[in-house]
């Protein structure tokens, strides 16, 4: 049996997002086909049709932006059959918006959301994250992998042990800019390689990754809900940045696919690990010490 780690990225592009986080969604490989059909059927009862497609995509920040709650609160609820038949129209004919068609779409998108994170919950999904602070000091340019990535890796791999320690982890990453690419797979192989902990973590998490296409693959959309929620709501209390309140509700439901682990860590034999971290400096020890 084998977990995939479905992993993508909120927040890299230096843009408005108050958190950077890379987010993972571990799925069961006996699970993860049902699971695909029952997001996509969903999707074919919510909005009548498929949403994605002629350059449309279901990523957090297209489907939950502030807009789509000023739609959505523009009416009162609108009574589910009427609403699928309005979302619908409005996919289909967006030249000729009206109030309504907009009010039910965005109404829409955000059910949708909720509906996924709770087939996520059904079908046993767990979440991961490092979630880095804005201005976090950067790692020196080398082979090494950068912390946030090694920390989500840790916390899978503790994942993977408390399912008894007999199954594979299989990483699956939306597609990079090809040099990006090369780079993660080379820091990658250095750090399950060549790393004492590293090559502990290659008996379970397959060092060499996938790389697909994230509007082709389902499992890698949830993980960018994931990243995007957490990045805009997800506050612990050194975590100064504002949060958008309307998104709290997911927050919640993602909070209860965390996975809770316990290790022996600096002599404290029940230290708790959740598998969401949050990171302020991404540079390893060595690179702060005083030359």
């Amino acid at each position: 049996m084998a977990f995939l780690l479905f992993i993508d990225e909120s927040g890299q592009d230096k843009g408005e997002s108050p958190y950077e986080v890379l987010a993972g969604a571990a799925v069961e490989d006996r699970d993860l086909w049902n699971l695909i059909q029952a997001i996509q059927q969903a999707e074919l009862d919510l909005f009548g049709r498929r949403y994605s497609g002629d350059g449309r995509e279901l990523k957090g920040k297209k489907i939950l932006k502030r807009k789509v709650f000023r739609h959505a609160e523009q009416l009162p609820a609108i009574l589910p059959a009427r609403r699928v038949v309005l979302a619908r129209e409005s996919l289909e004919d967006p030249v000729h918006p009206t109030k309504e068609r907009l009010a039910a779409l965005a109404q829409t998108k955000i059910e949708y959301v909720g509906r996924v994170l709770d087939l996520c919950g059904r079908f046993r999904v767990k979440v991961f994250a490092s979630i880095v602070r804005r201005g976090a000091e950067p790692p020196a340019a080398g082979e090494h992998l950068r912390k946030d990535y090694a920390y989500l890796f840790e916390r899978f791999f503790y994942f993977l042990e408390d399912m008894g320690g007999h199954d594979s982890g299989i990483v699956v990453f939306d597609e990079l800019e090809k040099s990006r690419s090369h780079i993660l797979l080379d820091q990658m192989a250095n750090y399950f390689l060549r790393t004492t902990k590293g090559r502990q973590r290659a008996g379970q998490i397959i060092p060499e990754p996938f790389f697909v296409h994230s509007d082709l693959t389902t499992g890698v959309q949830i993980a960018d809900l994931v990243a995007y929620i957490l990045s805009w709501n997800f506050r612990l209390p050194t975590m100064t940045e504002p949060k958008r309140e309307e998104l709290s509700r997911f927050a919640q439901q993602i909070m209860g696919l965390r996975h809770r682990a316990i290790r022996d860590v600096s002599d404290n034999p029940e230290f708790v690990v959740w598998s969401l971290a949050y990171i302020d400096d991404l540079r390893p020890k060595s690179d702060k010490e005083p030359t």
